[in-house]
């Protein structure tokens, strides 16, 4: 947002600190706990070219939002820790992208730390993830020690050097050196890095954009987020490589053209984003055709028309009225209380797109409500986080359930839950720890022969998908071994 020109100034995701809090984290529990819990859409235009920012959070026990916006992306960018290096929370969602051949561009982020050598960096990129890296930017000076980036991409090499701003508020001072300038200032740091270029270089570890583009291997960028060193490069990176909007598979394998009438993903709802009207957004990634405030489209799963009168571009919690948009913009339709996530919206030629997949949930709790007399309130909220993706909603009953269960990958999913129940709904809830421990989709002969053999419990989702559960893995493996024709599905699908 800062090299893009949307903000005078950054900010952190931190409320103990004076300056603004980040634009893309807007809800009241991020900025008091400084975590990032829902994703954002940020649209902007720079440099002759629109970007539809969706920012995610990068803590795992929201990977499943992450794994939402996945289905809008035409593009990503993973972050990766100098230290840490590959997450497991970041290679559970990179297989995803991988199977979806979308194109990726790697941060190694945190350079102005202790960390692993930039050489070291690239094999363990290549071992665990196994995709080919190729170095866009390369580092000058040891983790912990960075002075600046030379840039691959430039005929030249050309050195950026960077100067550490007062908290990262501002874009770092930079000076472009050429390779005598950089031997002279930089001695040591400059030889050992002029060494790694030549060893690159020998190797042929140069940018395919041809693999780039079905995801068979990433450029590399190395910075560090905080201080703003590199990130200037990392958006032009994305402006020279990132690709523009391409044909969308549909369910039956046809790929639905971009000069087709209007088509619509619905990957995000948010409700009460904006407290005083108690509203509800859905995020549509326009697919094909041209989209135009007003238009009626149908949802392909209701058969339904759905008049798209309320139609903003999104910046953050911020929005202005949008007249049109086309392939690759994110539209956020207000009012959108008949549509869920995994949505198909179309005009003209019928289309449905692919179910958006989420993950099987690790952690379970019952939610009870702690005051009779908020019985609507708590229904009514349980049951929009349920179809937000906040959480997963199950009961023993498909139709009702007093005492209903959230289920969600991590805990924190629990505590933004109670958060929002409490803020936004006004429900106060109590939460009580259950047995289980693991889940997975099953079908009709899974949840009779659960309910026969009594080796799992079977509860129902919202939308009806029966999950089976297990009070630990153990338990699972030894169902699987003894009913192999049972379908037990990692991913879940709605």
């Amino acid at each position: 947002m800062l090299y893009g020109g949307q903000l005078a100034r950054a900010g952190a995701v931190d409320a103990r600190r004076s300056r603004r809090a980040a634009t893309s984290d807007w809800m009241a529990i991020e900025r008091e706990r400084g975590i990032s819990v829902t994703s954002t859409v940020l649209r902007f235009e720079h440099g002759g070219v629109m970007f539809n920012l969706l920012d995610t959070p990068g803590h795992r026990d929201f990977s499943e939002d992450t794994l939402r916006v996945l289905a809008a992306a035409d593009a990503a960018v993973m972050l990766l820790d100098a230290a840490r290096g590959v997450e497991p929370q970041t290679l559970r969602l990179f297989e995803v992208a991988r199977a979806r051949g979308i194109p990726l561009l790697t941060f190694v982020n945190k350079y102005d730390r202790p960390g692993m050598e930039p050489l070291a960096m690239l094999d363990h990129i290549e071992s665990v993830l196994g995709i080919p890296p190729t170095a866009a930017t390369w580092p000058v000076g040891a983790p912990g020690d960075f002075r600046g980036v030379v840039d691959r991409s430039s005929s030249s090499g050309t050195f950026h050097r960077f100067t550490r701003t007062a908290g990262g508020a501002t874009e770092a001072p930079e000076e472009l050196l050429s390779a005598e300038q950089a031997g002279e200032r930089e001695g040591d740091a400059w030889a050992v890095a002029r060494e790694e270029l030549d060893l690159l270089a020998g190797a042929g570890a140069d940018f395919d954009a041809d693999a780039f583009a079905t995801g068979a291997c990433t450029p590399v960028l190395f910075g560090s987020a905080v201080s703003n060193f590199g990130v200037g490069l990392l958006l032009e990176a994305l402006e020279r490589v990132a690709p523009s909007p391409r044909e969308r598979p549909a369910v039956g394998g046809d790929c639905r053209r971009l000069d087709a009438p209007f088509s619509a993903l619905v990957f995000k709802v948010q409700a009460n984003m904006d407290p005083r009207h108690r509203d509800r957004v859905a995020f549509l990634r326009v697919c094909s055709g041209r989209f135009e405030r007003g238009m009626r489209a149908i949802n392909a799963r209701t058969a339904k028309p759905f008049a798209m009168a309320h139609a903003h571009e999104v910046f953050g919690d911020e929005r202005a009225v949008l007249a049109e948009a086309f392939p690759g913009d994110v539209v956020g339709v207000v009012n959108a209380a008949d549509l869920r996530v995994g949505d198909t919206l179309y005009v003209d030629e019928p289309v449905e797109f692919p179910p958006i997949p989420t993950l099987a949930p690790e952690h379970f709790v019952t939610v009870r409500n702690r005051y009779t007399s908020r019985y609507k309130q708590f229904h009514r909220g349980i049951e929009q986080l349920g179809e937000e993706g906040v959480v997963h909603v199950l009961r023993r009953d498909p139709v009702a359930d007093p005492t209903p269960v959230l289920a969600g990958v991590g805990p924190l999913q629990f505590d933004v839950a109670v958060d929002r129940l409490e803020r936004e709904f006004g429900a106060t809830v109590g939460l009580d720890p259950t047995p289980w421990k693991v889940a997975r989709r099953t079908d009709a002969t899974g949840v009779q022969t659960l309910r026969r053999t009594g080796r799992g419990d079977v509860l129902f989702r919202t939308d009806g998908t029966p999950l089976a559960l297990f009070a630990s893995q153990w338990l699972l493996d030894r169902f699987e071994r003894e009913h192999p024709e049972v379908a037990l599905d990692r991913m879940l699908t709605r």
